[in-house]
C-alpha cells in the first residue's frame, strides 16, 4: 500500500523525536528526557508532541525497544558470520559484538543494563522480545551444543528446578534446567562485564578491556562446556 503524505510525515516526525530523544539520553540521561524540550527543537506546540509520544513512559519504552533492537541486530549480524559447528567462535563474537555496541552508545547500554528509571515500569509485552535477543543467540550456541547436566553443577532446590522447567518451552532447543542456569550465569556475566567497564568501576584493576573480555570469554566458554574457537 502507498504511504500517504500523512503517513510519511508522522513516520518521519516521529524519527525525529526518537533521534532527538537519543541526544537527551547521551546528554542528560533517562532522567532528563524532556517532551517539551523535544517539541521545542522541532518547532512544535507542546500540546502537539502528544498527538506522537503520548506520555514520558511511553518515550521511554520506544527508547528500550529500539535500544534492544538495535543491539539485538548487530549482535546477530556478527554471529551469523560464524560457522555453525564452531560454538566457541559464536560465543566469543556474540561477548566482543556486545562489548562493541555498548562502547559506542554508553547511554542506550546505561537505559537497558543501569539502574531503573524512577517511577517507571517498562512494559514486559513489548521490551521483553526485543531484550531476549542476545540470550537467545547464547541460548542456541547452548542448544547446538547438546549440552547435558553434570557432575560439577551445584545443588539446585526443588523450587528453582520447577521454576527453570516453566520457562524451558518458550526457549531454543530442549536445555535442562541445570544448562539453562549456566547460560543465565554466563549471560549475567557478560553484561556485568561490559557494565563495570563502562560505568568505570575497573579503575586501577584492568585497562586492557578487549583483552580482559577475551580472557573471561573463554573461561566463560569452558565453564558452559564449549569448545575453544577454531
Amino acid at each position: 500500500m502507498t504511504e500517504t503524505p500523512r503517513q510519511r510525515q508522522h513516520r518521519q516526525t516521529m524519527a525525529d523525536i526518537l533521534r532527538i530523544a537519543h541526544v537527551q539520553l547521551a546528554t542528560e540521561g533517562s532522567a532528563g528526557l524532556s517532551l517539551r524540550a523535544i517539541a521545542r527543537e522541532l518547532g512544535l506546540v507542546s500540546s502537539a508532541i502528544y498527538r506522537y509520544v503520548p506520555s514520558r513512559d511511553e518515550l521511554l519504552t520506544l527508547l528500550i525497544e529500539e535500544s534492544y533492537n538495535a543491539l539485538g541486530d548487530a549482535v546477530e549480524t556478527a554471529e551469523a558470520r560464524c560457522r555453525r559447528d564452531d560454538l566457541g567462535r559464536r560465543w566469543l563474537t556474540i561477548g566482543r559484538a556486545v562489548r562493541r555496541w555498548a562502547v559506542a552508545n554508553p547511554a542506550e547500554w546505561a537505559l537497558l543494563y543501569g539502574s531503573p528509571v524512577p517511577g517507571y515500569q517498562a512494559p514486559p509485552e513489548r521490551t521483553t522480545p526485543a531484550g531476549s535477543r542476545v540470550a537467545f543467540l547464547l541460548l542456541g550456541v547452548l542448544a547446538d551444543a547438546d549440552l547435558k547436566p553434570s557432575q560439577d553443577d551445584p545443588p539446585m532446590t526443588a523450587a528453582l528446578h520447577r521454576e527453570l522447567e516453566r520457562v524451558r518451552p518458550g526457549l531454543p532447543g530442549d536445555l535442562s534446567p541445570e544448562v539453562l542456569s549456566r547460560g543465565l550465569l554466563v549471560f549475567s556475566s557478560l553484561c556485568g562485564l561490559v557494565s563495570l567497564e563502562l560505568f568505570g568501576q575497573f579503575t586501577n584493576t584492568v585497562t586492557q578491556f578487549p583483552a580482559h573480555l577475551d580472557h573471561q570469554l573463554a573461561r566463560l566458554g569452558a565453564l558452559m562446556g564449549l569448545p575453544e574457537p577454531a
